[in-house]
């Protein structure tokens, strides 16, 4: 039931925003096959859940005053992690730790490109980008506008969880199911703001569609850095 859960937010959220032909209706069509296994009464405690997971996403934003690992830090208290293929998930304060060591004060990239990119090759439920997350905002930058994911996992409950928290969170990101050692790649999940910021054409990060619907990777472009960051904003 968790694994259909996340899945089934993952569809909703993503046909809510990715129109991408062809892509839209084997979602759609995937989303109704999950769905009627289910008698009525079991299907109306899918939403249910899913507006439990908004509000607790709201609450960690507003008591912990950063983004936080809800179904990551669930997942494992459920049992739910696959131990003999060693899957376990970096705590979240260690996550915070990391980041806020990598980021520094963000200034050079964002001096040099206007955002800042995180690439995140075994994401689990999104903790460490979360994690970034909340080291920008520690450091007064806004992380909905000035921050760019690309995320990958071999395990597809994990980008689901990966894709439900950073969509929700605000987060621009393309979630990947795919495999960073061989470099297959199965499908792209684009988070709302990423789709509605305009990032495909900004971080360089995908562009064309291919046959599959699909995105594949061009080199970026190198916007010109206004003179203070503060000023920035990337849905211009």
């Amino acid at each position: 039931m968790f694994s259909d859960f996340v899945e089934l937010g993952a569809l909703a959220v993503a046909n809510s925003a990715d129109r991408t032909a062809g892509v839209w209706q084997k979602r759609e069509n995937r989303y109704l096959e999950i769905i009627k296994a289910y008698q009525p009464e079991e299907q109306a405690l899918f939403p249910e859940m899913f507006a439990d997971l908004v509000s607790a996403l709201e609450y960690e934003l507003t008591w912990s005053n950063a983004p936080v690992d809800v179904l990551g830090r669930l997942f494992h208290g459920l049992e739910l992690h696959n131990k003999y293929n060693s899957q376990f998930f970096t705590p979240q304060p260690v996550c915070d730790m990391m980041a806020a060591i990598a980021l520094g004060d963000g200034n050079e990239q964002l001096k040099k490109q206007g955002y800042i990119t995180m690439n995140e090759p075994c994401c689990g439920s999104g903790a460490m980008a979360l994690g970034f997350a909340k080291a920008m905002l520690d450091k007064g930058l806004n992380y909905c506008r000035q921050l760019v994911v690309a995320a990958t996992d071999i395990d597809l409950k994990c980008v689901h969880m990966c894709y439900l928290q950073l969509s929700l969170y605000g987060i621009p990101a393309v979630v990947i199911h795919g495999d960073t050692i061989t470099l297959k790649e199965w499908s792209h999940w684009f988070t709302p703001v990423y789709i509605m910021g305009g990032w495909r054409y900004k971080s360089g990060v995908v562009s064309n569609l291919d046959k599959l619907g699909r995105q594949t990777p061009k080199e970026p472009e190198q916007p010109t850095a206004p003179a203070k960051a503060e000023q920035l904003s990337l849905f211009d």
